[in-house]
């Protein structure tokens, strides 16, 4: 799947302005709360989109100058400063937050036309720089969720929640331990499959829904499945 990167620079400014007011809003004891990700605090959350703002600046600072620039120093380094940043104060997540977005868009600004053609090396494996954009977008909007602050998939915008659910559709249709299925939007005729149809089950439900449940960010308590049986389970998400 393919997004042209300027066409969703909005998209990333909604999504951030959203994820500032929900961080807005928490004081010390939110940030200290679990989130929706084992093991991990709102705060760990938080750190962590910081961190892969400034992880993405370097993958499209290395698109436009052809350098080689890791997207993280190491694994380690990433885990570190994430634990190192999660118990910080409400007012220094919030900054951090908007400084980096403000980084990651200064760097999509600075890049021209044929540096979205590059190939970028990120922590599993080479993406197109064209594909940035769209990554960041994604990991604002999912982990925006995963803050458990009141942010639900029924709270992503139509067009994302679409784009997702076909990413992750076409991703499971290349994995060997993904069950077969039929997704059906609500009221809709449109469809996709995961592997061979014949015979799969039909998964039917708001587009949000389906992409949450597909992503471990929903138990599926809103889809149906035909023939009337319990909803085959996808193997983890990314």
């Amino acid at each position: 799947m393919t997004s042209d990167p300027l066409l969703l620079t909005g998209e990333v400014d909604g999504a951030t302005a959203r994820l500032l007011a929900t961080a807005a809003a928490l004081d010390a004891a939110g940030v200290a709360a679990p989130s929706l990700l084992p093991g991990w605090t709102r705060g760990h959350v938080l750190t962590h989109l910081a961190r892969n703002a400034d992880a993405l600046v370097n993958l499209l600072t290395a698109a436009r100058t052809g350098e080689r620039i890791p997207m993280y120093a190491s694994a380690d380094a990433r885990s570190a400063d994430i634990e190192a940043g999660a118990p910080r104060p409400p007012a220094t997540h919030l900054d951090d937050l908007r400084r980096t977005a403000d980084r990651f868009a200064e760097a999509v600004a600075a890049m021209p036309v044929e540096a979205w053609a590059a190939t970028v090396q990120t922590r599993r494996g080479p993406w197109p720089a064209a594909m940035l954009v769209w990554g960041r977008l994604r990991e604002v909007e999912v982990h925006h969720v995963d803050l458990a602050a009141g942010y639900r998939p029924t709270d992503w915008p139509e067009a994302f929640a679409h784009r997702l659910l076909h990413e992750v559709a076409a991703g499971l249709g290349e994995r060997p331990d993904a069950p077969a299925m039929v997704l059906r939007f609500d009221g809709t005729r449109h469809e996709l499959a995961v592997g061979d149809p014949a015979g799969a089950p039909t998964i039917t439900g708001p587009a949000p829904e389906l992409a949450a449940w597909l992503i471990g960010r929903s138990g599926g308590e809103r889809l149906a499945v035909l023939p009337d049986g319990p909803l085959p389970a996808p193997p983890e998400w990314i």
